[in-house]
């Protein structure tokens, strides 16, 4: 699988970062083709029970690059990549992309 990742990091008005998420970039992000899932993770806190610099990650999954690169040239994608660059450029959220896997455990963990 291959996943577009972004990270949000924690500002004083959680509410437009909030806002931005549900009615720009969540609304987007699951129109785009080819999306084989998606997961949100609010961050509670960082090890040993601070606060984290983050607010919330949100993972696209996709069968494979190629599958991800053709969303990302469509209409949406575009719109996507448009909706959140200023917040990138604000260095509000952070963004990569990832081949991502399963990797089994050893037997008794």
């Amino acid at each position: 699988m291959y996943k577009f990742v972004t990270l949000y990091r924690r500002v004083d008005d959680e509410d437009a970062l909030e806002a931005f998420f549900s009615q720009t970039h969540l609304p987007l992000a699951e129109q785009l083709p080819g999306l084989a899932r998606r997961e949100v993770s609010r961050i509670s806190h960082k090890p040993g029970g601070g606060e984290s610099r983050f607010h919330l990650m949100f993972e696209l999954y996709f069968d494979s690059r190629i599958s991800f690169e053709a969303a990302m040239v469509t209409p949406i994608g575009v719109q996507l990549i448009a909706a959140l660059t200023p917040w990138a450029e604000a260095k509000i959220i952070t963004w990569f992309f990832a081949d991502s896997f399963l990797e089994g455990m050893a037997e008794g963990s």
